[in-house]
């Protein structure tokens, strides 16, 4: 596999990053997973905008310029020869090197790596089953969650499942409120409503979390963001999953509760909607 790693383009096993990058030692790096589509890197300027916001937060001074990341990303797929397929991207900048124990500092030198993986395929509607986790969901370190290197609550999270891919877990937060599942945002319908935990919650502001409050917005269904206890989510018709690897996943049962799954009215007017800009849009205001 070809990746990029610090404005070269090399082969994975090339790779190096120091033992002494505050990345590595003290978790201070951040990253954005998107989908390409065809060579289309879908709300591309939306996940750049969060990734230079959570760079400030951690200190970390590099100033992203989508036109370099947009050429790059084209770059990455005629190496790897993934033209005409749908990819996954990784984005990560990390701090760089910085004195081992000093922690209040500015980094001026991160490292920026990239590589593409094969997506996963959507090409039918996906369901999958959820569980409420006794795992809670940790506060953010920040003002704000951002996408950051401090992975250990989801794969604690993940661990609680065992790590099985059709099933997907859901944090509460300490005070027992629904926050967001291990690698999803959380939405269900009730009474043609649709329901979402809020950010006041803790949980990370999802890109396609955005994109698809704005699609019901567009389609006319009323949103609701707000502090909800499971019994809420479980008294739903519908309820589904979001986020930009996977596009929107109907959930068929959370614990011994049943859904309707991929037959919600809701979920399926969403995802035509999804589909007929995924491969058009760059921000969703565009939308």
């Amino acid at each position: 596999m070809i990746i990029f790693m610090n404005s070269e383009f090399i082969k994975d096993t090339e790779a190096t990053i120091s033992p002494f990058d505050h990345g590595f030692l003290y978790g201070l790096g951040a990253f954005e997973t998107f989908r390409m589509y065809n060579g289309f890197p879908f709300l591309l300027n939306d996940h750049l905008k969060r990734l230079q916001a959570a760079l400030f937060q951690l200190g970390i001074s590099y100033k992203i310029n989508r036109e370099e990341i947009f050429h790059m990303l084209q770059k990455l797929v005629d190496l790897n020869h993934l033209q005409g397929e749908d990819v996954t991207v990784r984005l990560n900048i990390s701090a760089g090197n910085g004195e081992v124990g000093k922690l209040a500092q500015t980094y001026q030198t991160p490292n920026i790596l990239c590589f593409l993986r094969g997506a996963p395929s959507v090409a039918e509607p996906i369901e999958k089953d959820a569980r409420i986790l006794q795992t809670p969901r940790n506060t953010p370190e920040g003002p704000y969650r951002i996408k950051s290197h401090h992975y250990l609550n989801n794969i604690i999270g993940k661990r609680e499942i065992q790590n099985t891919p059709e099933a997907e877990g859901f944090f509460l937060t300490e005070k027992g409120f629904l926050a967001e599942g291990v690698v999803s945002n959380i939405f269900w319908v009730k009474d043609n409503r649709v329901y979402t935990p809020a950010l006041e919650t803790g949980i990370l502001n999802g890109i396609t979390r955005q994109f698809v409050i704005k699609c019901l917005r567009v389609m006319g269904v009323a949103v609701e963001e707000g502090l909800y206890n499971p019994e809420d989510l479980l008294g739903a018709s519908e309820v589904f999953i979001t986020n930009s690897s996977q596009e929107i996943v109907s959930i068929k049962k959370v614990d011994d509760r049943l859904f309707q799954g991929n037959d919600g009215i809701i979920v399926k007017k969403l995802t035509e909607l999804y589909r007929q800009n995924r491969k058009k849009l760059l921000s969703i205001e565009e939308l």
